[in-house]
């Protein structure tokens, strides 16, 4: 039997479902560390993902878009250790010179940390309907967290699906929701008024 989905919040409410345009936004790179490419944290698609990060990368670069950087710190001796090669922004998405780069300790990018003033600084006060364009790991908590916060704070943003990747988990049932699928719920959540969600990089207009 089919199932026809519901009419999306966004429509309901008139917001735009139309994919920001990147030399008209800021790029938000949410934790794409080495951290969720191998070990206790590694992520199913981590390295697809990494590599989707940087294409998105080179074109917001290409077309003049600012680039902020997100950087999880977990304190030493966690897989989020700053001072340690797990904790490190992944070399294919290094931050180029003058790119800011802002450490946070919650899931929220905006929660307790300076990325609201840098982009303030950059053009992009909350409140102003700017766009911001965010991808990283992991899909179901720091991105979808980031991508509410942003919302609320009234910027519009666009999650771009295949340079997110997340992990497997237990649901309280007992039965194990697979990574695809708690992406793919993720994004899905996220669509129905937070943000917009395209595939690719490749989706965005320069």
């Amino acid at each position: 039997m089919s199932i026809t989905p519901s009419t999306p919040l966004r429509a309901l409410s008139g917001l735009s479902g139309e994919p920001a345009r990147l030399s008209e936004s800021v790029l938000v790179l949410i934790d794409v560390q080495n951290t969720y490419r191998s070990g206790v944290m590694a992520l199913e698609g981590a390295e697809e993902a990494v590599a989707e990060a940087a294409r998105l990368l080179a074109r917001a670069r290409a077309a003049g878009a600012p680039v902020v950087h997100v950087q999880h710190d977990g304190g030493a001796g966690s897989p989020y250790d700053l001072t340690a090669p797990v904790g490190a922004i992944s070399d294919e998405v290094a931050p180029a010179e003058g790119e800011p780069v802002v450490v946070k300790t919650f899931p929220n990018s905006f929660h307790a940390t300076e990325l609201e003033k840098v982009l303030t600084d950059l053009g992009f006060a909350a409140g102003s309907g700017k766009d911001l364009v965010l991808a990283g790991f992991m899909t179901h908590m720091c991105v979808n967290y980031t991508a509410q916060a942003a919302f609320n704070l009234g910027y519009r943003p666009t999650v771009v699906a295949e340079a997110t990747a997340t992990r497997a988990l237990a649901a309280p049932d007992g039965t194990v929701v697979p990574a695809a699928e708690l992406k793919r719920a993720a994004l899905t959540a996220l669509t129905d008024v937070f943000a917009v969600v395209v595939p690719t990089a490749a989706d965005l207009r320069a």
